[in-house]
């Protein structure tokens, strides 16, 4: 049987769509035989999996879109959140129309993350902080259409930069935040404080965080200074370590063929029918670097050269198909198959975007940070 580092080795460009706007992908997601996009110019667009060919297309939000999820259980459905304060539900089978719910809490927050739980019953969304020093996770049970089910208010005092519900399990939950912060909450128990199950601490600002594991019983943290974190929470009721991995700055590794190391990460990946956690690196040209991440460290798989223009924000991995899928600040949308030949939708004269497109950001501080729970 081919190894999945086989694989890797042999990807190339099957599909390339380029959009004619000055723009970047920010995230994408998939379901049967489509994936969502969603840019910086505040647009989801909708593409055909196998050509890459626009689909749909969705507006609505004002600000900055946190984050997409397809329904788990309706694939007709797409989740979308977003800084201008409202979480939407869009209908896959009208295309270019309004959203056909919306989820708002009563005080108006500007949310940075965004997640739906693996039943598709359960919403969440993380706030940037307020007040000077709060920061909230707003939940929405999706059955009621509306109305807040409840909110925490006291595990984080920083922006919530990621939420990542488990794939397995409908009530457990991980959020990171700028206050350097990884959270799990076991969301069945009654009370915010009975929920919070660990609190790891990663010394840094979360960019994001990824359930791993042959169980889902770890959780991948990535920096946004590219420190990376990996915590075995298979054992919480010991005293073993949780650290099976940590390097505080991705970049200093030595990892490629010619000594020097990727200049950022992207994000990372379980790949189930292979059982290795999957992180993806990359250079500022564009250039991609797949890399392996267990308790021995980084060690890479491959790399994919030629396709991006710039940075990568993106990526997802099809394991059905065996593709990946990546996009970024060159407002590319590219699949990688082995064997593909590049094939171009949507021609533009120039792959450089001129996005205008600022991050809201600030230097993250070290809190003192007062808990008496487990930390890494």
């Amino acid at each position: 049987m081919e190894s999945v580092e086989e694989k890797f080795r042999c990807l190339s460009i099957a599909r390339r769509a380029k959009s004619e706007e000055s723009m970047y992908i920010l995230d994408v997601a998939q379901s049967t035989g489509l994936l969502a996009v969603s840019c910086s110019d505040f647009t989801i667009h909708i593409h055909d999996k196998n050509r890459l060919n626009l689909v749909g297309e969705y507006r609505g939000h004002r600000r900055r879109i946190c984050g997409i999820a397809f329904d788990h259980t309706s694939p007709n459905l797409l989740f979308s959140g977003s800084a201008d304060g409202t979480v939407r539900a869009w209908d896959l089978r009208q295309p270019w129309t309004d959203a056909v719910m919306q989820f708002m809490s009563d005080q108006q927050f500007r949310y940075c993350s965004f997640d739906l739980n693996c039943s598709s019953t359960l919403l969440c969304a993380g706030t940037q902080r307020v007040n000077g020093e709060d920061s909230f996770l707003i939940f929405w049970d999706v059955r009621q259409g509306g109305g807040v089910l409840g909110a925490y208010s006291e595990s984080h005092s920083d922006d919530i930069t990621h939420v990542h519900f488990h794939p397995q399990d409908e009530d457990r939950m991980a959020s990171g935040s700028t206050d350097g912060l990884v959270n799990v909450f076991d969301l069945s128990q009654t009370t915010e404080e009975q929920a919070l199950q660990v609190t790891c601490n990663s010394n840094s600002s979360t960019s994001s965080v990824c359930w791993s594991g042959a169980d889902y019983n770890q959780l991948l943290c990535l920096g946004h200074d590219e420190s990376l974190h990996l915590w075995d929470l298979s054992h919480l009721d010991t005293n073993e370590p949780l650290t099976v991995f940590s390097a505080s700055d991705a970049r200093s590794l030595t990892l490629l063929a010619d000594g020097s190391g990727v200049e950022y990460l992207v994000g990372g990946s379980w790949l189930e029918k292979a059982q290795k956690l999957l992180v993806v690196g990359g250079k500022n040209s564009g250039d991609l670097h797949l890399m392996e991440c267990d308790s021995s460290g980084l060690r890479l798989l491959s790399s994919l050269e030629g396709g991006h223009s710039s940075t990568v924000r993106c990526f997802l991995w099809d394991e059905v198909r065996e593709a990946l899928v990546t996009g970024g600040e060159d407002a590319q949308l590219l699949l990688w198959k082995p064997g593909g030949e590049a094939l171009t939708v949507n021609k533009r004269e120039s792959l450089k975007s001129e996005s205008a497109l600022k991050l809201e950001s600030r230097p993250h501080k070290k809190p003192d940070y007062q808990r008496e729970k487990k930390t890494a």
